[in-house]
Parts: C-alpha cells; structure tokens; sequence
C-alpha cells in the first residue's frame, strides 16, 4: 500500500448487482474520507435517480450526480449519470460524453478509468465489483500501467462474477477482496 496522503482519487465500475453491492461498500467508508469517489454503474438510459437518495440516506458520505465541468472534491460520491459518459480532465473536473457506447455501454467504467488514471496517475484507485460484462478491464490495466492501485471483488463473493473475473484476465490486479475488506482498505485511507 502506498504512503498515505498519496493517493488522489477512488473510481469504482458496477454493473448487474450494483445497487445492492454499493448500499453494502458505501456506508461502510467514514465521515472525513479524504478522497473523491467516482462511480460508473451500469444503468437504464431513463433509470430515474432515487437510487442516489437511498444511498445518500445510508452513508456518511455526500452522494450526487457528477455534473459537467464540476471538480472532484473529497468526501463526495460522483455517480456518472445514465446514457453519458463520465471523464475526469487533467484538472480533477468532469466532462460528460454522448459518443458512442463503449463495451456496449455509456457510462462505461473504461472512460473513466482510462482518463482517470491520466488525471490522477498513481494517485488514483481503481476498483471493479460484480457485473457481467468486461467493461472496466482495459481500465483498470490503463490503472495498473500508470502506477495507481487495482482492486478487484472476490469473484466468489460477486453476485455476476464476469466483470471481476474480466479484469483479473486483463491485468495482474493488486489486492482481491469482499466488500468488507475493500471498506476496511479504504477506511484505512
């Protein structure tokens, strides 16, 4: 694990079982959390946004939807919003996308992982919990090339274990752990 103070910014990809892994992992990290947390979940281009007030209601941390041109701050959870695809600039601000879908989705977790790693570099932790896609992969390897710290769900623990067991093909992941473990990581921050 790196020194603390040197790490910059949490991105974490979901997919199928999402909702129920994130109500899980989220209220577990503290009030205080010195990072950003950025998340891309797969969702219905209409899904409407209770799903962030249900969060929001359950942890310490302030939960939203990443808004154009809006920075990064600590202690907040950025949720990518459905049907756009979520960047992170040089400068730690967002920019969303319509282009085209990426592994069949948009938001897609290798956009934001890719810019995320660029922006942050070994700052950043990439994080792939349950799906059943291969979205994320490339991502999170574009993480591990450019020095950050890769995490993936225990495959065993997933509820759709495809997307974790993707990343593990693509790139040789630092640290494979249940929610519990990756809260406790992250609390550790």
């Amino acid at each position: 694990m790196r020194p603390r103070g040197l790490h910059k910014a949490v991105v974490i990809g979901v997919s199928a079982g999402g909702l129920e892994v994130l109500t899980m992992l989220l209220p577990l990290i503290p009030a205080g959390f010195p990072l950003p947390v950025i998340v891309v979940q797969h969702l219905h281009p209409l899904q409407d946004r209770s799903f962030l007030e249900i969060l929001g209601r359950s942890c310490a941390l302030v939960v939203r939807e990443a808004e154009e041109k809006e920075k990064a701050l600590p202690g907040v959870v950025y949720f990518a919003p459905p049907n756009y695809h979520l960047l992170l600039e040089l400068d730690a601000t967002f920019s969303l996308s319509v282009d085209e879908k990426v592994n069949y989705s948009r938001p897609s977790m290798d956009v934001l992982f890719e810019t995320a790693a660029e922006a942050f570099g070994p700052g950043l932790i990439g994080i792939i919990l349950t799906g059943a896609g291969r979205d994320g992969a490339i991502g999170l390897r574009r993480i591990k090339e450019n020095g950050g710290t890769t995490i993936v769900q225990d495959p065993a623990t997933a509820q759709f274990p495809i997307m974790p067991m993707a990343a593990m093909e693509e790139t040789e992941v630092d640290h494979v752990m249940n929610i519990e473990e990756i809260a406790r990581f992250l609390s550790g921050l």
